[in-house]
């Protein structure tokens, strides 16, 4: 592999270009050390927090909602795999009518999003008792275009609260890079806001300001950093600050990206009103 993409811009995949993220599974009993890892990394990476066999059940309810067409024959609704073809009439993800629209507002998906140990991962993290944002979003990728995530910080979506908040990104079923996996700008929590603004004149969302480029090979080369990636499988949990730069490859595997984003904020602190309605595709948040 000599190159990826995000958004079908090309990025050398090199090491001037990317670099392994940091694996802190095995500072989960000291909880000292991994604030001082999250502090010190912008984000932090748990290996194998969750129970797999429960994300790809979760993996399967959710799949098991669209027309059989969607999945290529043969395969189970559990593995995500596209046919290539989308079914007649989809609507646009997230939106009423979408299975995902329903989804998130389903016990299946509500009782993945109360695990214990999520919660316990954002407290020992932020240091005090947290609660989550009920705006829950489901993302879900495909290969029939090249469409991912932009460079962008979370708090660009968040800032009519507090930023003693954290984002807790967590594959449903297993993501490998070419799935279209996140991809975290090393050490970008600690950049100057004038720093994330020189890489905004190239981008394809010029009326909003909240995403900073659809380019990463540019952000990377302009702010001399690198992105920082990992394969991740079922039951792995990343958190990062709501300042950490990140971003999503595309996916070019027949298998889908299906992933849950989770916001947990201390408890107490002021908390934006745009992120207390459960999520829609068309919320425009």
């Amino acid at each position: 592999m000599t190159t990826v993409t995000s958004n079908g811009v090309e990025i050398p995949f090199d090491a001037d270009h990317f670099a392994p993220l940091r694996d802190s599974t095995a500072l989960i009993a000291d909880p000292a050390a991994l604030r001082d890892r999250y502090e010190t990394d912008g984000y932090v990476l748990v290996r194998n927090l969750l129970d797999p066999q429960r994300l790809r059940d979760l993996r399967a309810a959710y799949f098991e909602q669209f027309d059989p067409c969607y999945l290529k024959p043969g395969t189970r609704a559990a593995d995500g795999i596209f046919s290539g073809r989308r079914p007649p009439g989809l609507n646009p993800h997230g939106t009423a009518g979408h299975p995902a629209h329903d989804f998130v507002r389903s016990q299946p998906f509500l009782d993945f999003c109360a695990k214990p140990e999520l919660a316990a991962l954002a407290t020992t993290i932020l240091g005090a008792p947290v609660e989550q944002l009920p705006r829950r979003i489901l993302r879900h990728f495909d290969n029939s275009s090249p469409r991912a995530s932009r460079a962008h910080v979370d708090y660009a979506y968040l800032d009519a609260g507090s930023d003693r908040l954290l984002t807790a990104w967590v594959p449903i079923g297993d993501c490998p890079l070419t799935t279209g996996a996140l991809v975290y700008l090393e050490g970008s929590h600690l950049l100057a806001p004038a720093d994330m603004d020189r890489v905004r004149s190239r981008t394809d969302r010029a009326d909003d300001r909240r995403p900073l480029s659809h380019d990463l090979a540019w952000v990377a080369e302009q702010l001399g950093r690198r992105w920082l990636y990992a394969d991740f499988a079922a039951g792995d949990v990343i958190v990062h600050s709501p300042h950490t730069v990140h971003a999503s490859l595309d996916t070019t595997t027949e298998s889908m990206r299906l992933s849950a984003d989770l916001r947990y904020i201390a408890a107490g602190e002021p908390q934006d009103a745009r992120w207390q309605e459960a999520w829609a595709g068309d919320d425009g948040k």
